[in-house]
């Protein structure tokens, strides 16, 4: 028995070692599960804290900061500043710009979304919501980008963070400009402890705010304020810059020249410290007006190499000096030639110098054919994004018309004075005219073949030798002295022709001449300049045909003089109501339409200019008399009602214009028309130049027609048409004509 025993000891210890075994792996398997417990991300033991912190920030936060670092970089770089506009304070957030950089922003997106995802108990948490939003503003979406920041502001757990998430959503709201929100978050923000960082990032913020609202004196306040927590950096200079700008705005030309001379102490690029240093020399000429331009330093600037492809800015500059001092003709000198020098790289600068031109001839030269030229030019070049482009989209678009019509008070006028001469003295002068056009033709022609010769002396190389290049022959165009030799055997042999079809005919231009085309605006001047033959005499039977058909246009008898004073009369009521309505030149207006009356006391627009006058003229006295003399002229006219209506209700207009538009088109679709069309009236005067000016209008001849019949109605349309020439609905009140007509007609 005993001897049995001692054998099955083996077999007892082989499970006593079985059952430790498992009792060990399931010891360690307990420690293991606790050990990840307490790691959890929802944990709040410092163990479990210390190790998400840890994993957060290098396998994320970090790698998320650096390619938002490296994104804001590339786009930095790629920024192309318009030193001719104001500098914004911030760059800014344009998700074209961000295209590039897409992959950068998409994997900072990414890695700060794993902070999100996996460690909510880190303290990273609101860092990470913070890049994810700024990353998803740069992309353009918006939406996702401010609810991720207004997370951080109402659930984050640092005061530091959720200021910071604050600052960047109010600039958000600038770029959108949403500047009510914007203006509200800064005013919780100036209340709240910020350390410097946040500080600066704020006051920076706040003056981009009141910078983009156009409110400068507020803005350069807080950016004096900003400068000492600023770092010497090229950001800083840009600042700088952007401060001297809004000074040169106010008028504060010492003070934007303590700023440009801060700029360079900042590090600037070269582009920056160049404009900076043109900008100060430009103000201390305008601060001394006794200083000589020539003592400036424009001179130096323009032979340095380095600015060779600056020197249309140079050029500029002392253009737009000059005009400060009254120099126009320098100034337009200067201007042509920073045209001249704008490279195929620079275009905007080229696009402001024919602004600058387009606005000398225009309001100092009052050469208003050469100003809509220098629009036309502008315009094909100014990007459509510039601050500019529809201002003067609709300039050019006004002078269009507004020459159209000049021309022709011009021509007729000419004409009718011309008209008034002795037969004897009117066939001298016509003569005198073509034979002074002839004289300039032969002297541009022989500038011309001067300025040939001068080429073909410089190139006289490859003018006798056009084999270059190992024996293979030059093409003709390519060769400026081949080309201006060519032009000239062509006028030559055939004169100054217009591009056109069948330019070989001698008698084309003859029938072109003799036609007595009215509508064309040209001048008798500018229609000699189809005169071509270069033998021409006078008495020649050419001279004797183009001073008949030049004599053709002179209004002789009295039925031509009639219709020539018609559309005189016609051009100059349609040039007083552009200066009004589209050019907003108040004192041109009025003396246009004062002309008219003055001229043609019995014209057809004589209610109508009353009206204009009384709304045009601000000084009470001039208005009471044009209000008189509407009311005793025509008391019973449309026009003396929407006065009396202006005049009877001072409160006409003080609301809301849309609401008080719907409340005149409910009474309209309820079939209250008596009604509706006095509120009309009495609201329409008092919203004159508003947006909604014309859909008062336009509702105002449907109402006619339902109260005060056809004939009302057909004259309540003529007067839209007259009035608002422009207006989107004119393609609708002519359809409406149209009808009209129709219907008078079968009736």
């Amino acid at each position: 028995m005993l001897i049995r025993r001692q054998k099955d000891i083996p077999n007892f210890i082989f499970v006593t070692n079985r059952f430790a075994l498992y009792i060990c792996r399931t010891v360690l398997s307990l420690t293991l599960i606790g050990l990840l417990a307490a790691c959890s991300q929802f944990s709040t033991k410092p163990a479990a804290i210390g190790f998400h912190n840890l994993s957060a920030h290098y396998n994320a936060y970090f790698i998320a900061e650096q390619s938002l670092a490296e994104a804001e970089f590339q786009m930095g770089k790629a920024y192309k500043e318009n030193y001719n506009e104001l500098l914004p304070i911030l760059l800014p957030m344009d998700s074209v710009l961000s295209l590039p950089v897409k992959p950068q922003l998409q994997d900072a997106i990414k890695k700060s979304s794993i902070v999100a995802e996996k460690h909510q108990n880190s303290k990273w948490m609101d860092n990470s919501y913070i890049v994810l939003g700024k990353s998803r503003l740069y992309l353009g979406e918006w939406a996702d980008g401010l609810e991720a920041l207004r997370y951080v502001y109402a659930n984050g757990r640092d005061e530091s963070d959720k200021n910071n998430a604050l600052i960047l959503l109010m600039r958000a709201y600038i770029i959108r400009k949403d500047y009510s929100n914007a203006l509200g978050v800064a005013e919780y923000l100036s209340q709240q402890p910020l350390n410097k960082a946040s500080t600066r990032d704020f006051y920076l913020t706040k003056a981009y705010l009141h910078q983009q609202n156009g409110e400068y004196l507020t803005s350069v306040a807080i950016l004096e304020e900003t400068f000492p927590l600023l770092k010497k950096s090229t950001e800083t200079a840009r600042v700088h810059f952007a401060a001297a700008q809004m000074y040169d705005r106010l008028g504060q030309y010492a003070l934007a020249n303590k700023h440009y001379r801060s700029v360079s102490k900042n590090r600037p690029g070269y582009d920056l410290g160049f404009y900076s240093s043109m900008n100060s020399l430009q103000n201390e000429v305008v601060l001394n007006p006794k200083k000589d331009l020539d003592d400036v330093g424009f001179d130096r600037m323009l032979r340095d190499r380095k600015n060779a492809d600056l020197n249309d800015k140079i050029y500029f500059t002392m253009g737009l000096l000059a005009e400060h001092r009254k120099q126009i003709p320098q100034a337009i000198d200067y201007l042509q030639k920073a045209v001249a020098a704008s490279k195929g790289t620079n275009m905007e600068q080229k696009a402001y110098s024919y602004l600058q031109l387009a606005r000398i001839n225009y309001e100092s030269l009052e050469k208003f054919e050469v100003s809509k030229a220098y629009y036309d030019s502008a315009l094909t070049i100014l990007p459509q994004q510039a601050p500019e482009y529809k201002l003067v989209s609709e300039r050019k678009r006004a002078l269009d018309e507004f020459v159209k019509h000049y021309s022709v008070a011009n021509t007729e006028d000419s004409l009718q004075k011309l008209a008034q001469m002795n037969p004897a003295a009117l066939d001298n002068k016509i003569d005198a005219i073509i034979e002074a056009q002839e004289n300039a033709r032969k002297e541009a022609e022989a500038k011309e073949r001067k300025a040939m010769l001068a080429a073909q002396n410089t190139n006289v190389q490859s003018v006798q030798n056009p084999l270059i290049n190992g024996g293979e022959r030059r093409w003709e165009l390519y060769d400026p002295a081949l080309i201006n030799q060519g032009k000239t055997e062509f006028k030559r042999a055939w004169g100054n022709r217009p591009l056109e079809d069948d330019w070989r005919r001698s008698s084309r231009q003859m029938r072109s001449l003799a036609g007595n085309d009215r509508n064309a605006p040209d001048s008798l001047a500018t229609q000699t300049e189809a005169v071509a033959d270069n033998s021409m005499k006078k008495g020649s039977p050419e001279w004797d045909a183009l001073h008949s058909s030049l004599k053709q246009n002179i209004p002789l008898t009295d039925g031509q003089m009639a219709d020539s004073q018609k559309r005189k009369e016609d051009a100059l009521y349609n040039l007083g109501k552009i200066y009004r309505f589209d050019l907003q030149e108040s004192q041109r207006s009025i003396s246009t339409f004062e002309r008219v009356l003055a001229d043609y006391p019995k014209t057809q627009y004589k209610e109508e200019i009353y009206y204009l006058l009384y709304l045009t003229y601000e000084a009470e006295n001039e208005k009471t008399t044009w209000k008189n003399r509407l009311f005793t002229e025509y008391p019973t006219s449309t026009y003396a009602r929407l006065v009396g209506k202006s005049t009877d209700s001072n409160a006409a207009g003080s609301g809301n214009p849309v609401k008080e538009y719907e409340a005149a088109y409910a009474l309209y679709s309820n079939g209250d028309y008596a009604k509706a069309l006095e509120d009309i009236e009495q609201n329409l005067p008092a919203y004159k130049g508003h947006i909604m000016e014309d859909k008062f209008a336009l509702l105002r001849v449907f109402l006619i027609g339902k109260v005060r019949g056809k004939d009302a109605y057909t004259q309540a349309i003529t007067e839209f048409m007259r009035l608002y020439p422009s207006s989107i609905y004119l393609p609708r009140l002519k359809e409406m004509q149209e009808l009209n007509s129709l219907s008078m007609g079968k009736r």
